[in-house]
């Protein structure tokens, strides 16, 4: 039996420059590593690996002394201006890192439009060895599993993927039922942490959990037995758990990733 694939997500350990990064990845146990390429918001603290060639390379260095892999890189927005040629540099810096997986965010509210333009990436991402994988979000205009799901098949491309973040899934409502009936070549890795308490009512609290407050797997309340138990059987799991409080406690992020790969493994061993 092949041993699960960990991979430590860049949000985790958002601080942390990609070379940095990657050196705690390797001490903490992990096999591979996210790189995010594009900042997820304009305020976001962001390393610029696509346009500083020095940390670039230096992140690759890192990446062959440890013997770490990259699995994905991130986050391509399909917006309404959206342009899928001019993402190419990005696809360009995600195959030289040897990823094999591109996280994209769904933000056209034309739904019609989106669908080509996933296509589109898609087409330009297999030229690069890619897969993307549109993660659906209840904030964005892919708002859950279905709508990923139709989106991706109606995209009709082989590289097309669905990306499960257990944090989007619980606050989505999505249904263990639903994601049962998405093929397992629809989906080439998962996003694995857990959150604590009901479904908030307000979606600007859900957007600030997701960014600010997520658990380590099995210290909240999503049914993440459920989730792995539907899921291919030996996906890939990235572990994309931010936890501000801990960071403002003063706990480091070599400890925080050394945390969230114990108890995901500790996890899978009670499945």
């Amino acid at each position: 039996m092949n041993e699960r694939i960990f991979s430590l997500a860049a949000l985790t350990v958002l601080e942390l420059s990609p070379p940095e990064m990657v050196e705690v990845a390797a001490r903490a146990g992990y096999s591979h590593v996210g790189l995010r390429l594009v900042p997820a918001t304009p305020e976001e603290h962001h390393f610029p690996l696509v346009a500083d060639a020095t940390l670039c390379r230096q992140t690759l260095e890192r990446l062959r002394d440890t013997g770490l892999k990259v699995l994905d890189v991130e986050i391509l927005r399909l917006k309404a201006e959206t342009r899928v040629d001019d993402f190419e540099a990005i696809l360009a810096v995600g195959a030289e890192f040897g990823a094999s997986e591109l996280l994209v965010a769904g933000n056209d509210a034309n739904e019609a439009r989106m669908t080509d333009n996933f296509a589109a990436l898609c087409d330009l991402a297999g030229q690069y060895g890619l897969h993307p994988h549109l993660e659906f979000m209840p904030w964005t205009d892919a708002r859950d599993l279905t709508q990923a799901r139709r989106i991706v098949e109606n995209a009709g491309r082989d590289n097309g993927c669905v990306l499960v973040d257990a944090f989007h899934f619980n606050r989505s409502a999505s249904r263990l039922e639903d994601l049962a009936k998405v093929p397992p070549a629809r989906m080439r890795y998962a996003q694995l942490c857990d959150v604590a308490g009901p479904r908030p009512d307000s979606m600007e609290e859900i957007l600030r959990q997701a960014r600010n407050e997520r658990r380590f797997p099995g210290d909240g309340d999503c049914d993440l037995q459920g989730l792995l138990s539907v899921l291919p059987a030996t996906i890939p799991l990235s572990l994309e758990i931010p936890t501000r409080l801990l960071l403002e406690q003063g706990v480091s992020a070599q400890q925080r990733a050394d945390m969230a790969l114990a108890k995901a493994r500790a996890l899978l061993a009670l499945g």
